[in-house]
């Protein structure tokens, strides 16, 4: 690749102001408690998003032996890189730890691949993915399906903030989405490698380029319940639910936010209580944000099964619980006395409108001793106090599809911004010749690109059994990343960007969602990328 070595010293460069930061963290952290970095939250946070886009960097400068383009959006992304890194570092050095002239070395390169002339072509030229006949495969096949069937009712869907229609639902399992991650032993598709999580990012991105969330998002609640009982379901268990959740015939919702704990999982008060006859648990107390919770037959619930509170995440465990489908505006259900259950229980549930992400539905669910069978406790007695760590088996992979939806959404909002600068005409030209609307193109395409190879990379590490770290940092990069593309999108669309008649309105309001839900950005930054890199520096 031409530009190679300046590429690396750049990236190395701006590696070597990270690690510094994270030295200054360490060390202001290393008489508190470990991992605390409430002193030093701001730098923290800088310094884990800083991170993530030089790990995002790496990715590309693969991606950029392979071609000419390649090669000019890989120095184009890291150009960009390195420059936002000296706005965060400019009058901050001292508490970077590093010195004024720290990323000096790096002008010229960044002066070079920032030029608006050098931008200009790359503005209408994405760069090729570079997947393999397979891959390629499972990317027609759902980019079909999201332009056949997604497209004719997102925008209905998003506007009337109405329900995901069945047929979308049983089309999706038809072509087996949602066994994608669930072993054929079990009648999923997985065999396990790299072609389970690198198929899994290419078909989310695909659907979440026809809707966030009428497409992308259905295959992430199964994912996350599959990810759980594979950690921890006994082999009934996994018998019992791993075949229906890849057929389609059961879909579930995750219960584990509450009014008061959202990211603070550790802290929830739902408490599950084991009936008199050990039969059964008695669930009571309030979940928020259960998405999809109406049209779920059953909830991965995570509740307080040891009144003891100091233990903290040690006293919670892991439940499926079964229910009724419920229309998309809320529900209302009282259980039956039968198979079991003393009949009575009652659950609740109350829509929270939002700004965007319609089609699933968010809600409050009450529960009022609402009963659940002793066989649904995920690992029954093997698996009690060890909720959290089935919820973070499956949250891991949902950072990783939630960037792939992530880069959906973008990949859309990019090519409907190209296409309006195309055809619309303003001074007596196309928009798409002037130099402002010139880079901000480019920067989506680069942006995109650079997003879509790092996903590529933490799925191959995942594959591996590692990667978690990286699946935190592409979240956290690539969500942030998508607010910022589909905004200039809208922007490129001026006036009628605003308008709801195109879907651009649409892509920007979803994007919003991308860095609150499966871990909230700061959460994410200051909790587990922040801590695991101090952890190392030290």
């Amino acid at each position: 690749m031409s530009d190679a070595f300046d590429a690396s010293a750049a990236l190395a460069n701006a590696k070597a102001v990270i690690d510094a930061a994270h030295a200054v963290v360490a060390a202001g952290t290393a008489t508190l408690a470990a991992g605390d970095l409430d002193r030093l939250q701001v730098l923290a946070y800088d310094v884990a998003h800083a991170a993530a886009a030089v790990e995002t960097g790496r990715a590309m400068l693969t991606y950029g032996a392979k071609g000419d383009l390649e090669a000019q959006l890989t120095v184009a992304y890291i150009a960009d890189a390195v420059g936002e890194l000296a706005a965060k570092l400019f009058g901050r050095e001292a508490l970077w730890g590093v010195a004024p002239d720290a990323l000096d070395d790096c002008r010229s390169f960044v002066a070079a691949y920032r030029d608006p002339d050098f931008l200009a072509p790359l503005a209408m030229e994405p760069g090729p993915r570079h997947l393999d006949g397979d891959f390629e495969l499972v990317q027609d096949t759902f980019r079909r399906f999201a332009e056949d069937k997604l497209a004719e009712v997102a925008e209905h869907i998003h506007r009337h903030n109405a329900d995901i229609p069945e047929d979308l639902i049983d089309g999706l399992a038809e072509m087996g989405v949602f066994g994608l991650s669930i072993p054929e032993e079990y009648g999923g598709f997985s065999m396990g490698g790299e072609s389970e999580y690198i198929g899994m990012v290419v078909a989310t991105e695909e659907l979440s380029r026809g809707s966030l969330g009428a497409g992308g998002s259905l295959i992430t609640r199964p994912e996350i319940l599959t990810r759980a009982l594979l950690a921890g379901g006994t082999e009934e268990q996994k018998q019992t639910w791993l075949p229906r959740l890849a057929s389609g015939e059961i879909m579930n919702a995750v219960a584990v936010t509450e009014p008061d704990y959202g990211s603070d999982v550790a802290g929830i008060k739902v408490t599950a209580t084991r009936t008199d006859d050990g039969a059964g648990w008695v669930v009571n107390g309030v979940k928020t944000w259960c998405t999809f919770g109406a049209r779920a037959d059953v909830l991965m619930l995570l509740a307080r099964t040891d009144p003891d509170r100091s233990l903290t995440h040690k006293g919670l465990s892991m439940f499926i619980v079964p229910k009724p489908r419920g229309e998309g505006h809320g529900f209302e259900f009282t259980q039956a006395a039968e198979g079991g259950a003393p009949g009575g229980g009652k659950m609740e549930g109350r829509p929270i409108d939002t700004i965007g992400y319609r089609g699933m539905h968010s809600y409050e669910i009450a529960f009022d001793n609402w009963w659940v069978p002793a066989e649904n406790q995920i690992g029954l007695e093997a698996g009690l106090g060890k909720g959290f760590y089935y919820q973070m088996a499956g949250f891991e992979n949902g950072r990783l599809q939630t960037a792939a939806r992530a880069i959906g959404v973008m990949q859309a909002a990019y090519e409907a911004a190209r296409q309006y600068a195309l055809d619309r005409n303003v001074f007596g030209s196309p928009i798409a010749e002037y130099q402002l609307t010139q880079a901000k193109l480019a920067r989506m395409a680069f942006l995109i690109q650079a997003a879509r190879q790092f996903s590529y990379d933490v799925a191959r590490l995942m594959a591996q059994g590692k990667g978690q770290l990286e699946a935190s940092m592409v979240k956290a990069y690539v969500c942030k990343a998508a607010e910022w593309v589909t905004r200039e999108a809208m922007q490129i669309h001026g006036g009628m960007g605003y308008a709801e008649e195109y879907a651009v309105s649409r892509y920007f309001v979803d994007a919003r969602v991308l860095s609150i839900f499966e871990g909230a950005d700061e959460t994410l930054c200051l909790k587990v990328i922040a801590r695991r890199l101090v952890d190392a520096a030290r």
